[in-house]
């Protein structure tokens, strides 16, 4: 095992690390939350990550899209985040895919993926994302920033309230304005849940929703139940299981 990660491994386990070596993590979104989180995956040994974005690099991306330079800009997300991640860590596989998120593509995309990683900056594609979670019953590790705040939650298939319950009516809003660190904040949370969360090491967000408010630096975290009306993961087998 390589001694990059001999200082973690005393967290995590020898055999945590290895689950890291062996998992596979589809990362939605290669933008101001995808990037700090996949920069953490790969540093923290992942197997192989599946990154997925439409978008090509614009110059109005740079205050926070830390996967990307100046001289890539016209370049597609995905592959820029391919080159930069395989150059920090050769030990990460990554395969990128430039496609629309949608209920045709998204069971693709996710393939054989241990978990999903919402680094989407809508609800319209996190909500595709959520019922591929419940429906390919693969946890989904969710994240969303505006302005100085931010959310994070881990969902769990059959176990937690899925985004649906969370946020029944989200509105899918497009050039939000975000400072850069917010999204590095949650980014970096949603890659240390879904750390902790493949390895089986210590307390997760799962069945919680986290907040975070940087106006005031202030962290609440709060505990979320599943709503038994929920269109989406309401009467599923998991769910039906789960209430026998």
């Amino acid at each position: 095992m390589s001694s990059r990660y001999v200082r973690q491994i005393p967290i995590i386990g020898a055999d945590g690390q290895k689950k890291l070596s062996e998992a596979t993590v589809f990362l939605a979104g290669a933008g101001g939350l995808g990037s700090p989180a996949a920069f953490y995956l790969a540093a923290a040994g992942i197997g192989h990550i599946r990154i997925a974005d439409v978008d090509v690099v614009e110059e109005t991306n740079l205050n926070r899209q830390i996967l990307h330079r100046s001289d890539r800009i016209g370049m597609q997300k995905a592959a820029s985040a391919k080159l930069t991640l395989e150059a920090f860590n050769p030990e990460t596989e990554v395969t990128a895919f430039t496609s629309f998120i949608d209920e045709e593509t998204a069971p693709l995309l996710i393939g054989d993926a241990d978990i999903i990683v919402d680094a989407m900056d809508n609800f319209a594609a996190r909500y595709v994302l959520n019922k591929m979670s419940q429906m390919l019953e693969i946890p989904m590790m969710h994240g969303g920033v505006a302005g100085l705040s931010g959310q994070a939650a881990l969902i769990i298939p059959g176990k937690t309230a899925c985004l649906s319950c969370i946020f029944p009516d989200a509105m899918t809003t497009t050039g939000t304005p975000i400072i850069g660190v917010t999204a590095a904040i949650i980014g970096t949370i949603e890659a240390q849940e879904t750390i902790k969360y493949l390895a089986g090491t210590g307390e997760t967000l799962a069945g919680k929703l986290l907040l975070w408010d940087g106006a005031v630096n202030k962290i609440e975290v709060f505990t979320v139940k599943k709503n038994r009306h929920c269109p989406v993961c309401a009467g599923t087998k998991q769910d039906e299981e789960q209430h026998e």
